[in-house]
């Protein structure tokens, strides 16, 4: 194999004849954002910064200010090849390659939607071509990375990682240890998107004297690492991390956008800070992709934004990018009001006299869709392993399901359906109609998790079967809105037909996603919302593609709160399903605060309305009709908060949402603690008169005062749990 002869050069150094030439730089200046690729005297390109909006230094991007930590562009790695340098192999730099990576060409690229720039390199002893591409869209000063690796030899090449982005000198201080905080996110079932601080010290990054230290130590053997492995992309984190000053002047954010397995990574390079994200790699996933001569690998994309301002700043940035990268569709234009009888309603019993039960108190109150969730194709409640078929039961629906959904459409709602396209139960007679391939398998023997199969949605026989039952839903049936959810998790991987176990799931991931695409393609007018478990995949490689995306499967309205105010961070507003579930149980307050975490984003409305006395259905409708008030500011909004990222255990919580009018909408909750809050508004800084006005619930009692000195709200609410939303303007 061409990696033998690799380990046996033992050499790092470019192979090149003397006459080669090459640029020793490259600046690319596209819309706001200026990187800079310097090239060493060997030939191998390294991204020494990406200088943000506003920079004093944007001219000069090689200063101090912005120091570069030489780490080659291309980190690329081979089966069997560890480190050239001081860090460890674990890491995801410092492969033999990537030293060896000498530049070839780079192209620039303008429409009106974007810019790229794309670099080449190639390693002689391998065969190896390596481009690295960048995309910037026109007006967002994000930055989106991947790499494509081709062989170019006669002999197959075996890869075991492959970088989206490596970059170095992240800091723009000496004394980067104290000056710098880590933040990342844990994405837990129930209790998603929550933001946690690691100041660098107590992750291992610390001052090191690596200078002091014998020739060639450039590093110590620190970093920090979040990986995922796995179907549940987000199971335990947001494949997202965040490096910012601690006195707000600069941030970093990133996330990597895959819908399974994907590492990310921080640690100290030549006395800074570098950044290294990709995909599955061997160590970490068990991935490793064989590339015949002739064939490409492209990794999974990634992006990085960088302000010279707050972690809010960023936030914003981030957002306007997520909202540029997604398939463009009427949904997050218009953002309906959508009702789905499962959350604290039917949980996955629906009936026919049921739902009907629910329309008119649901029509009532002002919804678009109708969906219903788990369990119209079973028989019984015994329908978790038995699913696959995706045929109406005729036991819960005598009259026709055709018949019930045309039921929906006359009282003025679009029907949907909740769907788990990715599994098969194991007592369903789909399991043995499929051929045995279609299966997630490990050395022979079928994948069996929670009482399901895994289908491989890069065999064919999975897409034409599934298209053929959705096709038969939306056209037969005039089905306009699907929920595909997702509820086992895959860490294996699958050995079939593929040269790993991480590659047959990578494979699977991109698979499923083109066919969720080509759903839109023949039936632009559906939504699709991406579930699973609530929001175990909660990635922009999903969200680039659907409609929009479950935050949680919390049942708890006041444990809500907090993720309501952070799923912002994760996904954009008008993507954000965000239950609102009201209950004949609770009383008025608790009513009004299961409205309030839903205005912000997008209402997936529930709860048994059709028990609701006339008070508290008045006070849920009062909530929709202010929420198509505003949905159309919404789409547009950039959010803020107020007191900060919100923790779990937090007794107030703010999110708010800037609007482009000008308008500012807060959603505040008191959930414990003292009954007023100063709440800092950077948006309305030096604003002396402000209207604040309480938009939901209208009547109820909140006292607010506007502090023009500190530019802040200070709200007093008479009880706790309860949340109100107001809206600012400045006079």
């Amino acid at each position: 194999m061409a990696q033998e002869n690799i380990h046996r050069s033992g050499s790092t150094k470019p192979r090149h004849s003397a006459a080669a030439t090459f640029p020793p730089e490259i600046n690319w200046k596209a819309d706001n954002i200026h990187v800079h690729i310097s090239i060493d005297s060997d030939g191998v390109p390294h991204l020494s910064c990406i200088v943000p909006p506003g920079c004093n230094n944007s001219k000069n991007p090689s200063s101090k200010h912005f120091a570069s930590c030489d780490l080659p562009l291309g980190q690329v790695r081979f089966v069997g090849e560890g480190n050239s340098i001081s860090k460890s192999s674990k890491t995801l730099i410092g492969s033999y390659v990537s030293a060896r990576l000498r530049y070839v060409s780079h192209a620039k690229t303008k429409d009106d939607l974007q810019q790229s720039l794309d670099i080449t390199c190639h390693d002689e002893t391998s065969g190896i071509l390596v481009t690295t591409h960048f995309v910037v869209f026109t007006g967002i000063s994000v930055l989106r990375s991947w790499t494509t690796v081709t062989n170019t030899s006669k002999k197959d090449a075996i890869l075991s990682q492959v970088n989206s982005l490596t970059l170095g000198g992240l800091s723009s201080s000496e004394e980067w240890w104290n000056d710098y905080t880590l933040s990342t996110a844990t994405n837990t079932w129930f209790r998603e998107a929550q933001w946690h601080d690691h100041p660098l010290p107590t992750i291992g990054l610390d001052n090191n004297g690596i200078y002091k230290l014998h020739d060639g130590h450039v590093a110590s053997m620190a970093n920090f690492s979040l990986s995922n492995r796995g179907s549940f992309s987000t199971g335990t984190h947001l494949p997202m991390g965040m490096l910012k000053k601690n006195d707000k002047t600069d941030t970093w954010l990133w996330q990597v956008e895959n819908n399974a397995s994907w590492r990310w990574e921080i640690g100290d390079y030549k006395d800074n800070v570098y950044l290294a994200a990709g995909g599955p790699t061997s160590i970490d996933h068990d991935w490793r992709q064989t590339l015949t001569p002739g064939e490409t690998f492209t990794s999974v994309p990634m992006a990085v934004c960088h302000v010279l301002g707050s972690p809010e700043t960023a936030f914003g940035m981030l957002t306007q990018y997520r909202r540029r990268l997604r398939r463009k569709h009427a949904d997050n234009d218009e953002l309906p009001i959508i009702f789905k009888d499962y959350m604290n309603c039917l949980m996955g019993d629906p009936t026919e006299d049921k739902i009907k039960s629910l329309l008119p108190a649901v029509a009532g109150c002002g919804a678009e869709y109708f969906v219903i969730d788990a369990g119209w194709y079973a028989d019984d409640n015994g329908w978790w392993d038995d699913v696959g078929l995706w045929e109406p039961s005729k036991v819960r629906f005598p009259s026709g399901f055709k018949h019930l959904l045309d039921t929906i459409r006359s009282h003025g709602m679009i029907p949907g359906l909740w769907l788990e396209p990715e599994v098969i139960g194991v007592w369903s007679i789909v399991a043995s109609q499929l051929p045995p391939d279609v299966f997630f398998q490990e050395r022979g023997e079928r994948i069996v998790e929670k009482g399901r199969y895994q289908l491989d949605y890069s065999h064919k026989a999975v897409r034409e079967r599934m298209d053929k039952i959705v096709d038969n839903l939306v056209l037969n049936y005039g089905v306009g809105y699907f929920k595909f959810d997702y509820n086992i998790e895959v860490v294996q991987g699958t050995d079939v037909n593929s040269c790993s176990t991480g590659a047959g799931q990578l494979g699977h991931s991109r698979a499923y996603l083109h066919w969720v695409n080509k759903i839109y393609d023949r039936h632009p007018f559906l939504v699709i919302e991406s579930c699973s478990s609530g929001a175990q995949r909660m990635d922009y490689a999903m969200l680039a593609v659907h409609s929009l995306q479950s935050t949680s499967d919390q049942q708890d309205p006041v444990r809500y709160a907090a993720i309501a105010a952070a799923a912002p961070t994760a996904v954009t507003p008008e993507q954000s399903a965000t239950w609102a579930y009201p209950q004949p149980s609770w009383d008025l307050e608790m009513n009004a605060l299961t409205v309030v975490n839903s205005l912000l984003g997008r209402v997936h409305l529930s709860g048994k309305l059709d028990e609701l006395d006339a008070e508290n259905l008045s006070l849920v409708k009062q909530g929709m009709d202010l929420y198509k008030s505003i949905r159309s500011e919404i789409k547009t909004a950039l959010p803020l908060w107020a007191l900060g990222l919100p923790k779990w255990h937090d007794e107030w919580v703010v999110l708010g949402m800037a609007a482009e009018s000008g308008n500012i909408y807060l959603s505040v909750w008191r959930l414990g603690g003292h009954a007023s809050a100063t709440l800092p508004i950077a948006n309305l800084a030096g604003k002396m008169d402000i209207d604040v006005d309480l938009l939901y619930p209208g009547g109820f009692s909140a006292d607010v005062k506007w502090d023009a000195k500190s530019s802040s709200l200070v709200v007093e609410l008479p009880s706790a749990p309860s949340a109100r939303l107001f809206r600012l303007r400045s006079k």
